[in-house]
Order: structure tokens, then sequence, then C-alpha cells
């Protein structure tokens, strides 16, 4: 998906712009007609000419949000401005009781076939009644083994995941992520993983980082409580809701024991493995994962770029929370987002129960 515009664009905007584009984007997704400024000045909640609106949308023009199909006519929202107004000023609303118990009941029916493909048929068909869109269901792949993995830091809250598998597929994902993580721990992360995830899939290496990281901690219980044992360190902080720590004690005399310093610096490197163990299994769920309901306009989706579509697709998982498929709708840029949104959350949250 294209990067965000909310931010600087939404700063450039005083309230004024902001009513005007969002009633030409809502009269857009109701209509698919342009509307002009003498409409406009009719359904906006304050008074405004003409002449006044028309300044505004040559403003909104000029950022791109908006164009004019013909010279003598009103505006419609560009791909970009309807990006923007899905970011920055769709509510996002609720399906009714009735409807959420209507998609369950023609769903666990279709389910009662034990067919796993009479399930996603039938939540295809539903979304399609529903959003007077096309319903879609799009299979799982098969995961591919991985080669590599790369982590590039995009913002200092985002990063894009890298995956190279054996056969020569490149799949890059945006991910979020944990506040405070500097460039040299994405690197740090990724010579780990690919010291470890040859010929595994995703799932494999996040269970292998899993299980090296019990390893680590088995470990370092074991040295601790040595430590304790010889009187060199004590359990400190532990009650009142707080972790455990160690102390160690006795500084001056962990010199007269090689063997007592050897396993300090050892249980030094456990606690630093710990951490990173623990910060890469982090970044692998997030690379994994992403967001729930995805929207995309026009050429944001490459499949259906040149039929200028918009795509409204969420993931539906197996009972090890692994994405196994996703369904959606596809319909024209102007379909009603807000309402084909939790339609599609909660048919693939159903379906993810029903599979299972």
């Amino acid at each position: 998906m294209n990067k965000p515009v909310v931010p600087e664009t939404l700063q450039s905007l005083d309230q004024r712009s902001r009513d005007i584009f969002r009633r030409i984007v809502e009269s857009y997704l109701g209509d698919g007609e342009p509307v002009g400024s003498r409409n406009l000045s009719r359904i906006l909640p304050v008074s405004l000419s003409p002449a006044t609106i028309r300044n505004v949308m040559s403003d909104l023009e000029h950022l791109g949000l908006v164009y004019a199909p013909h010279i003598s006519a009103g505006r419609l929202p560009t791909q970009l401005g309807l990006r923007f107004f899905v970011d920055a000023f769709m509510e996002v609303g609720d399906l009714s009781s009735a409807e959420r118990n209507s998609i369950e009941a023609q769903v666990r029916a279709a389910g009662e076939t034990h067919s796993p493909e009479s399930v996603l048929t039938q939540a295809s068909q539903i979304l399609s009644g529903m959003s007077r869109g096309a319903g879609l269901v799009l299979a799982a792949k098969a995961e591919g083994a991985l080669k590599h993995i790369e982590f590039v830091r995009l913002e200092p809250t985002k990063a894009l995941a890298v995956l190279v598998t054996q056969s020569g597929d490149i799949e890059n994902r945006v991910i979020d992520l944990p506040v405070g993580v500097t460039p040299s721990q994405l690197i740090e992360a990724s010579n780990f993983l690919n010291a470890h995830i040859q010929g595994r899939t995703i799932t494999e290496a996040r269970q292998e980082i899993a299980r090296l990281k019990e390893e680590t901690q088995q470990a370092l219980d074991a040295l601790s409580q040595h430590l304790v044992e010889q009187g060199l360190a004590i359990w400190g902080g532990a009650g009142g809701g707080q972790p455990a720590r160690l102390i160690v004690r006795g500084r001056g005399n962990l010199l007269e024991s090689v063997n007592a310093e050897a396993d300090l610096e050892r249980l030094r490197h456990l606690f630093d493995d710990l951490e990173t163990k623990e910060g890469t299994l982090q970044l692998l769920d997030l690379a994994e994962a992403g967001p729930g309901v995805r929207i995309f306009i026009g050429s944001e989706n490459k499949l259906f770029s040149l039929s200028g579509s918009s795509l409204v697709i969420a993931p539906y998982r197996d009972s090890d929370q692994r994405v196994i498929g996703a369904l959606g709708v596809i319909g024209p840029t102007r379909l009603n987002y807000a309402r084909i949104v939790p339609m599609v959350d909660y048919t693939a949250q159903l379906v993810s129960r029903l599979l299972r």
C-alpha cells in the first residue's frame, strides 16, 4: 500500500477545507457523481459562498486530493484523496446484531457439511450480497522455505521485512517496530535469524527461536541458582507484583575465584542472549502478522489496478493462528468502506473459528 498521506496533508487543511473535502468524497461514495460548488454550499454545515468553495476546491486539487473530470464539472476525489479520506476521516461502523446473526447462521449451515469449500463459498456469497460487490476468497499458498531475511528501517517505528525463499521468491512486509528498537538491533536480529532459518518456513523459524529462547532461559536459571548456592548472589526484589532480580554481592571475593568470575560473565552473556531472542521473536511475529482488514484502492493493488477497482480483504487463520487464506470484497473505488470493513472482518473471524 502507498504510504499514508495523513500527517502532512491533514495539518495543511483548516476545518473549512476538511468539511468541503469530506462532502466531496461522501457525495462520490453515495452516487459516483462530481459535486459542484453550488450544491456544496447547500449541504455544508456552515454558510459559504460558491466562490469561496471554488477557491478551497482549487487548493484541494493542488494537493492532489480532488480533480475535475471536465472543465465545467464539479470535483471527484482522486485515488490519493480516497486513501486520505479512509486513513484520516472514515469512521468504521459496526454490524447490527441481526446482521451478525444472519452471517453466522448462513456460514454455520454451510459448515455442517464439514466441507471447508462450502464454508468459503458461502462466505463469499454473503459478502457479495451484503456489499453489492464481488466476494473474493483466496486459498492459502504453501509457506516457502526461507533462505534469507532482512529488516530495513523505514521510520523510527516502522521497518521493511524482506523475506527471500529458497525458490527465489521475495516478499516485502511493512511491520511496526517495538519502541526503542535501534538500527543495530535490526541488523543483529537479521544476522541471528539468518543463522537459524535456513530451510525453515516462518512458522518453523518462530518455533525454533522459541525453543532457543526456552533453552537459554533454562541455562540462565541453572547458572543463577548455582551462584546463589555459592553465596555470591541473592535473589531480591520479588513480591508485591515485582519480578525477582539477581543481586551480585561480595565482588571483592570474586577475584579469588576464577570460576565464579567466569560464571558471572557467562550469566551476563545469557541475559543478553535471552534479550536478543525475545526481540527477534517479536520481530518475527510482526513480520508474519500484519494488520487485520486491509484496504487497497485502485493501483495500490496490482492485481486490480487496471480496472481501477478497490479491494477490502482480511485473512482467516487456523488453530495455530497461521494465515491459511483471505476473503474480501472487490468493487468500484466508491465502495462503502465504513460498512464493508466490519463485514469482512467479522466474516473472516467467523470462518477462522469454523475451520479450526
